[in-house]
C-alpha cells in the first residue's frame, strides 16, 4: 500500500513539474532554439541569408531640395529570410522567384518637413501622375473620363470652387469614376497677390463645396497658373493641404496639335513626374497615346496620393511581399 502511495506521489509531482508554466516555457524555448539551429545549419538557409542583401534596397528619406522643394521618401525592401526559407524548403533549393519581402519605411516623412510646394514624386519611384486643372472645358471631361477608364488609370482633378457650384453633377461624375479631387481655388485669382484673409476664403469655400457635393475631404491644393507666395503655402498647410505644382507641362491651354503634346510629354517624362493638363480637345486627342506611352515606358500612372506615398512599386522579382 505504501509502495503505491509513493508511486502516486511521484506521478503527481512529475505531472506538476512537466505541466507548470515555467517548464512549458522552457521546453518551448528549447524547441524554438532547436528549429532555429536546424535552419541555420542547412545550406539552403545559409544561402538565402547570404544572398539576401543582393535583393534589398534601403529606404529613402523625404527631403527638402533647394530647387524641387519637397520630395517624398520611398520605402526600402528587405528579404524575409524565415518566410523565404519556408517557401523553398520543399524543393530544398534556392529560387529567387520564391523570395518573400517586406517594405521598410524611411525615417523622415513629408509631414516632418517644413511646408513647401511639391513639383514631383520620388525620382526612384517608377510612377507618374496626371493632374487635370478644371475651371472650364466641360464638354471634354466625359471623353477624358472614358479614356482614363479604358486604360484603368486614375488621375487627380483639381476643381475650381465656382465651377463645382455651377456643375455639381459633373463633379460627382468625376468622383464616381474613382478619380481624386483637389482644390483649385474658388475664383481662379492670382494667389500671390491676395491678402491672407482672401486666400483663406478661396480655399475654404472650395473645400466646403467639394465636400458638400461629392463627400470628398480635400488634401491637395493646386494654385491657379502656378502662382503663389509663401503665405499661400502656409495657409494651405494650416488647412491640412499640401501645395501641388508640376514637373511636366502639356501647355494644352494653347490648343496645340495632339502630336505636339505627345512629344512634349514623352520627351520630358521621368520617374515621379507630375504632368499638368486641362480639359481641351487637344488633350482629349492626345490622351490615349500618352497613356499608352506610359505603359511602354513601364511607368505606373496614379493619383497624387499614390505618387507621393512612400509605398514601393514592386517589380516582378519583388512581387511576393508580406
Amino acid at each position: 500500500m505504501k509502495r503505491w502511495l509513493v508511486y502516486g506521489m511521484i506521478f503527481i509531482l512529475s505531472f506538476i513539474l512537466v505541466q507548470n508554466e515555467w517548464t512549458s516555457t522552457y521546453i518551448e524555448t528549447l524547441k524554438n532554439k532547436a528549429i532555429h539551429v536546424s535552419k541555420q545549419e542547412t545550406p539552403l538557409y545559409q544561402q538565402i541569408k547570404e544572398r539576401a542583401p543582393n535583393y534589398e534596397a534601403d529606404p529613402e528619406d523625404a527631403v527638402f531640395d533647394r530647387v524641387w522643394k519637397l520630395i517624398p521618401g520611398y520605402n526600402g525592401v528587405k528579404v524575409d529570410i524565415e518566410a523565404s526559407y519556408k517557401k523553398m524548403k520543399k524543393k530544398n533549393e534556392f529560387n529567387e522567384q520564391l523570395l518573400v519581402y517586406h517594405q521598410v519605411p524611411p525615417k523622415v516623412h513629408l509631414d516632418d518637413l517644413q511646408p513647401a510646394p511639391i513639383y514631383k514624386g520620388n525620382p526612384n519611384k517608377p510612377m507618374v501622375s496626371f493632374i487635370v486643372n478644371v475651371a472650364w472645358g466641360n464638354e471634354h471631361i466625359p471623353k477624358m473620363l472614358e479614356i482614363f477608364k479604358k486604360h484603368d488609370v486614375l488621375a487627380t482633378f483639381f476643381l475650381e470652387g465656382r465651377w463645382v457650384k455651377n456643375n455639381p453633377e459633373l463633379a460627382k461624375t468625376i468622383a464616381a469614376n474613382g478619380h481624386e479631387l483637389g482644390n483649385h481655388s474658388y475664383s481662379h485669382p492670382d494667389m500671390s497677390r491676395l491678402p491672407s484673409v482672401k486666400i483663406r476664403e478661396e480655399l475654404e469655400k472650395t473645400n466646403e463645396l467639394i465636400k458638400g457635393i461629392t463627400g470628398t475631404e480635400v488634401k491637395w491644393f493646386a494654385p491657379p497658373s502656378g502662382s503663389f507666395r509663401e503665405e499661400t503655402i502656409l495657409i494651405a498647410h494650416e488647412m491640412k493641404m499640401k501645395t501641388i505644382m508640376w514637373s511636366v507641362d502639356t501647355v494644352d491651354w494653347k490648343k496645340p496639335p495632339p502630336s505636339v503634346i505627345i512629344e512634349r510629354v514623352t520627351s520630358k517624362i521621368h520617374p515621379g513626374a507630375i504632368v499638368l493638363m486641362h480639359p481641351t480637345q487637344s488633350t482629349v486627342d492626345a490622351l490615349d497615346a500618352l497613356l499608352q506611352a506610359m505603359k511602354t515606358k513601364n511607368f505606373k500612372v496614379g493619383t497624387i496620393s499614390e505618387l507621393l506615398s512612400e509605398k514601393r512599386i514592386m517589380n516582378r522579382q519583388e512581387a511576393s511581399v508580406q
